[in-house]
């Protein structure tokens, strides 16, 4: 007799522990690191680890975790700023405003000059990207 499948439990798989999944997403992220910016190089390794992570979420091969509980009414107000950096980056980008008036991702290309913190700005993008994939 078949059970429902609402009433299966998915037993954990092995590679899906942090102790696992922690060390990947840091050797993904120093070889995304090395990468000069705007490359070929860089474009390709987005590309490739961003697919690889779409593949995984839109599968069936990684347990969902439950949806977190309704928000509450103050966590609206974070999306204020962010509604305001979108703007603000739309703008000086369509207005193509330069020097006098640069973007943030402008003003933050010299700070990820540097390899380790491109690679630890790689790990907050894979870090987040698989927990979206885990939802």
């Amino acid at each position: 007799m078949e059970q429902p499948r609402d009433l299966t439990v998915e037993a954990p798989r092995a590679w899906d522990r942090p102790m696992v999944t922690v060390p990947v997403l840091a050797c993904l992220s120093l070889v995304g690191g090395q990468l000069p910016s705007f490359s070929a190089q860089a474009n390709l390794w987005i590309l490739t680890t961003g697919g690889a992570l779409i593949w995984l979420g839109l599968g069936n091969r990684v347990p969902r975790r439950p949806p977190p509980g309704r928000l509450d009414r103050g966590a609206l107000w974070w999306m204020l700023p962010v509604a305001v950096f979108g703007v603000f980056e739309a703008a000086t980008f369509v207005m193509s405003a330069g020097d006098e008036f640069p973007t943030f991702s402008r003003l933050a290309d010299p700070i990820l000059a540097d390899e380790l913190v491109r690679s630890a700005v790689w790990f907050g993008w894979l870090a987040a990207f698989w927990g979206l994939v885990r939802r």
